[in-house]
Parts: C-alpha cells; sequence; structure tokens
C-alpha cells in the first residue's frame, strides 16, 4: 500500500459517516503567527485557539494530514524509525466525541482499513499522578474492542502525558494539556536488545516496537495555583505518522523502505557508488534531510545563518557531509534527488559553496590533534561546520569535542555579533500575554494609518513585538517629517478613543483580498484565512482589515493610547518604526469602561 494510498484511506475514512469529518487545509511548514517556533512540527498547532473554545469554522469534527519538521530528531535519524521531516494524519473533536468514540475508530481503521493484524498492536494509556487520575476509562475501552490485558501498558507522565510544554509540572499558567493512548506495531522479527533493558515492552527503544497512533484527550488547564482543572470543553487530538504506518503495512522496522523513499534509495547508490545494505544509516541521513530540505525550500526559504534559514543549511551540509563519505568526492549536483530544477538550483548552489570550504577545512583538521572549544568554534566560523558535522568528521579519527564548551563560546559569539535586525520576521510576537496582544491589534492600526497618510505603497516587511513595545517595519524611501508621524499617531488614537470592535470572519484567501483584505505574504497563507476587521460603520466602513492569524483586543479601547517613540532607515526603501502603549493612559482607559 502506498503512501498516497493511507493518506487518502484515512481522509476518506473520518469523512464518511457516521464520524463526519470536514478536512481542513495543512499549515505551512513555517508559521505565520507563531514565533515560539521556527517550524510546523504537529497537525494540533494550527488549532490551538480553537482547543481552547474558540468556534472553529468547519465545525467540531476536523481531519487532515499535515506535513511536519522536527529538528529536535536530527540526531536520532538513521536509526531506521526516525526522521526530521514527516506527515501527521490527524483528527480532532473539539469539544464533540472523546474516548468513548475515538478509540474504537482508531482500531477500526488501523485493523480494517489498513488491514493490520490484531495481534501485532499493543497500546498504552496514562497510570496516573497527582491530581489527575489512572486513565481506567480509556483501558476500559481498549480492553472492551479486544486488547488483551498482557497487550496494555500503564506509562507515566514522560511516556502518556501531552502538553506543548511537556509534563504537567512543566506547564505555564492557562496551558492546556491532557493523558493520551498509543498503539503501537509490533515487529515480531526483530530480537530484543538487552542493553535497553531486561524486558522488553512498548516503549522500549531496541527496535522492536514502533508508535503509530496517538489519541491525546486534552481535558486539563494548568491553574495559577499549580493545579490542574477540567476543561469544560473537552477535545481529542490525534496524530499517526504517514511513514510509521506504511513500515507496519510493509511488517518492516525500516521505515525508508517504503514507497516514499525507494526512488532515491537507487539515486544514492548510483551517485554514491555504494549499495543501501551496510551503508543504512548514512543513507538515511541523506535521504530524510533533502527530503526536508526540499520542502523547506518549496515554502521559500533559503540556506543562511539564522532561524529556518539556518536549519535549512544545516541539513544541505550533513546530507553533504555523508554523500561525501560514500563517494569519497563531492559534486555540487549529488544532492539533486527527484527535486525541481528552481529547487535544484538552491541546493547546488549551497553545496557548491560548502564543498569549497569542507576541503580547506578537511585540510585544516588533519593538522590537528586535539579538538577544544575554541578550536571547533573557529571550524565553524571559518569553513561554515556545524557542531554535529564537526563531531561526525572528527570522530572518525578519534578525536572528541566537549559539546558543552562549544555551545558555549558559541553564546558568546552571538551576543557579540546580534544585530538591528534580529529577530525580524514575520508576526514576531514574543508571546501572546495581555501586552503583546494589545500591541498586536495596534501594528493594524498603524498599518492603516501610515498607507493613509503617506500612500497606499506601504506596506509591512516584517514586525517584532514584546510587553513594552512594537517595532513595525515598512517599505517607504525615507523617514517619516515630523509632521507626518504626529498625523499618523493621532489618527491611531482617534480610532483608540472611538472604541471600535475588532471582529474577524475566516474565507478563502481570493474572497478575503477580493473584499480589500490587506495581505502581503501571499505565498505563505493556507486556502482559508482569517480576516480581522477594525470598525464597521455603514458610512465610513472599516479603519482596517487585513488577512492575520492573532491574537487581538475586541475593542480598540482596551489598547489605551500609543505612542510613536522613534523611527529610523533601515534599507534601501524600507523604514522602521518604533511605539509603545502609555500604560497610565491604558490603566485609565480599562477603568472608565468599568
Amino acid at each position: 500500500m502506498t503512501a498516497n494510498e493511507i493518506r487518502k484511506k484515512y481522509i476518506e475514512f473520518f469523512k464518511k459517516k457516521p464520524r463526519n469529518h470536514k478536512e481542513i487545509s495543512p499549515a505551512p511548514l513555517v508559521p505565520l503567527d507563531d514565533p515560539t517556533t521556527l517550524f510546523t512540527s504537529s497537525g494540533m498547532q494550527q488549532l490551538v485557539p480553537f482547543l481552547t473554545g474558540e468556534p472553529h469554522p468547519e465545525g467540531k469534527r476536523l481531519v487532515n494530514s499535515q506535513p511536519c519538521i522536527r529538528v529536535q530528531d536530527i540526531d536520532e535519524v538513521g536509526d531506521g524509525q526516525h526522521t526530521t521531516f514527516f506527515e501527521m494524519l490527524g483528527n480532532w473533536s473539539l469539544g464533540d466525541y472523546f474516548k468513548r468514540e475515538q478509540l474504537p475508530w482508531i482500531w477500526e481503521f488501523l485493523t480494517k482499513e489498513l488491514e493490520l493484524p490484531k495481534d501485532r498492536l499493543w497500546v498504552s494509556v496514562f497510570e496516573g499522578t497527582k491530581g489527575v487520575p489512572k486513565d481506567e476509562e480509556s483501558a476500559e475501552v481498549w480492553k472492551k474492542i479486544g486488547v488483551p490485558k498482557d497487550k496494555l501498558f500503564y506509562y507515566g507522565v514522560k511516556k502518556n502525558w501531552w502538553s506543548r510544554s511537556g509534563t504537567p509540572d512543566k506547564m505555564p499558567v492557562g496551558e492546556i494539556g491532557g493523558p493520551d493512548s498509543e498503539v503501537f506495531f509490533e515487529f515480531s522479527q526483530v530480537k530484543h536488545n538487552p542493553k535497553f533493558g531486561k524486558e522488553c515492552h512498548p516503549n522500549c527503544q531496541c527496535g522492536r516496537f514502533l508508535e503509530i497512533g496517538n489519541s491525546v484527550f486534552i481535558q486539563y488547564l494548568k491553574k495559577k495555583d499549580g493545579s490542574l482543572k477540567e476543561l469544560l470543553q473537552k477535545n481529542v487530538d490525534f496524530g499517526g505518522g504517514l511513514e510509521r504506518l506504511g513500515a507496519a503495512i510493509n511488517d518492516n522496522p525500516d521505515i525508508f523502505q517504503i514507497d516514499i523513499y525507494k526512488p532515491n534509495i537507487k539515486l544514492v547508490e548510483e551517485i554514491g557508488g555504494k549499495q543501501y545494505e551496510g551503508n543504512e544509516s548514512v543513507v538515511q541521513i541523506i535521504l530524510d534531510h533533502m527530503r526536508a530540505a526540499s520542502a523547506l525550500i518549496k515554502e521559500g526559504v533559503i540556506p543562511g545563518n539564522k532561524l529556518q534559514g539556518y536549519v535549512l543549511r544545516r541539513l544541505i551540509r550533513r546530507a553533504a557531509v555523508k554523500m561525501r563519505s560514500i563517494k569519497g568526492n563531492l559534486d555540487k549536483s549529488d544532492l539533486n534527488l527527484n527535486v525541481e530544477s528552481s529547487m535544484g538550483e538552491v541546493v547546488e548552489d549551497e553545496v557548491g559553496r560548502f564543498s569549497n570550504s569542507l576541503e580547506k577545512g578537511l585540510k585544516q583538521v588533519a593538522k590537528i590533534d586535539e579538538i577544544d572549544a575554541k578550536k571547533a568554534f573557529d571550524l565553524y566560523q571559518t569553513y561554515g561546520f556545524p557542531i554535529e558535522i564537526t563531531e561526525e568528521l572528527f570522530f572518525e579519527k578519534g578525536q572528541k569535542i566537549d559539546r558543552k564548551s562549544f555551545e558555549k563560546e558559541f553564546e558568546k559569539h552571538k551576543k557579540l555579533s546580534r544585530t538591528a535586525s534580529a529577530g525580524m520576521f514575520k508576526g514576531g510576537l514574543a508571546d501572546k500575554s495581555e501586552e503583546v496582544t494589545k500591541l498586536h491589534t495596534t501594528t493594524h492600526l498603524l498599518h492603516s494609518a501610515l498607507r493613509k497618510v503617506l500612500g497606499e505603497h506601504v506596506q509591512q516587511k516584517g514586525s517584532n513585538i514584546t510587553a513594552e513595545r512594537l517595532r513595525f517595519d515598512f517599505t517607504h524611501k525615507e523617514k517619516l517629517r515630523n509632521e507626518e508621524i504626529k498625523k499618523v499617531e493621532k489618527m491611531i488614537n482617534r480610532q483608540i478613543e472611538k472604541d471600535l470592535p475588532v471582529t474577524y470572519e475566516t474565507k478563502t484567501y481570493k474572497e478575503a483580498i477580493t473584499e480589500g483584505a490587506l495581505a502581503f505574504f501571499g505565498e505563505r497563507y493556507g486556502e482559508k484565512v482569517k480576516v480581522y476587521t477594525i470598525g464597521n460603520d455603514p458610512k465610513s466602513g472599516w479603519f482596517s482589515k487585513e488577512v492575520c492569524g492573532g491574537p487581538h483586543v475586541k475593542s480598540t479601547s482596551e489598547i489605551g493610547r500609543v505612542k510613536i517613540k522613534k523611527q529610523e532607515k533601515i534599507g534601501s526603501g524600507l523604514v522602521r518604526i518604533y511605539a509603545s502603549i502609555d500604560q497610565t493612559s491604558s490603566t485609565k482607559s480599562q477603568t472608565e469602561g468599568k
């Protein structure tokens, strides 16, 4: 069964009666409005507001397939079961069905739709902790389905609890989470390795078991006193790895043997001159990293030294080192594994640049007997060797590196080299606190006011918002005159005094643009978007209408008086404005509102 067939079966299974789910579009790999993470790492990431009570335009039952990147797994790639890039099948209940519906549906999908043998499936449930009882409800459902007791395991918070922050003790106030129940496939042909423990079990790392699905029951909220309280809206969030399901269907623990990777295995064998068998780990790293790199390049990311660009550079360069290790040399076209020509050019350019510095760096390495933190950092700074690449190159020679001391050296460098543009990326919010929410809404007022005062050539090019101030970058040929700043500031505060409503609607991207909404990152928006409108006067119309993911205040009077602090020219045709809220006037406004 191909990956496409698995995906189609899953989507159709949850769309059919009696499940009646609506399919939603996947989120971009590079999130538009979540600065807390570089990449979309799960299907639920775009659904957080709806898991906390905001109504979703498609209803309470949703399904999709979400491409994801998890860079934290990069060191695990090469064991046959881990990848940095993968596709996650997901279904959600937003306060609708719960455990007694979810678990039988997943069992039905796995055993009937995918025809996985029941005797090879094992499950786990939450064993309970202080303040959260043992999940006997899920256990009883599994037993009723027919899962025998010896294939039902209980685990604690480190294995069977989910929140974005980890275990309950690490959850901040207001965070949501809950117990989960996982399904594992057993590769009975794999013999247990005692180095992973005396007894084998579903969460054993010996390779005999592979997690293929996880049903998270989001039913708790962290309170100010540190305890957890039950949510009024109890949710289901299921995630199943497409590639892992393919491995289970193949009854092969090596996920790189599924149809997604097989064509590229042949290409690597031809380019490298060596067979996959005997070189599995190296080839798997090349395949995974280039699949992830291709996906990022497709979304407009280019190799660089910061944020997503740095991750892309790491992926390409690590794959290049691995290709060189099996081939003996490196050509700039060696990593073009079935990628589109435009993306291939990006890869070739990066490999070409790195191959030159790689050879120079290796000559330098040959002169070094012992690699300390400073030498490792010098190799990074001079030849572009990320720490993991340095480790891989020198371990072959018996040399070792102190990673902690290297990272300490690297941190010193980062502090010295931070530039004014650090942190400038679209939707750059420090968090979603009350202060940040006010200032984020203010950027909409500022954007509209600038266009009204200076002209419609003004376009947002970036923003960064903390609790203390907003920073807004836009297109304009020169700094504003004093009278223009006063005019913009006055116009913003007038809208705040009017107490204009801030509302949103979900529309298709095309509908939003047709209606006049501003949106300057078009290629990165999904099919459906949120359109935030400030003001709705029948005569004068709206003051601001933008495609955005939030967060926002409900009315402008919540903001308080806005003050433009300073401006600066940051490049050809680019101006940056800093503004903040007068906290005294903000407090006064809220008090009067009561």
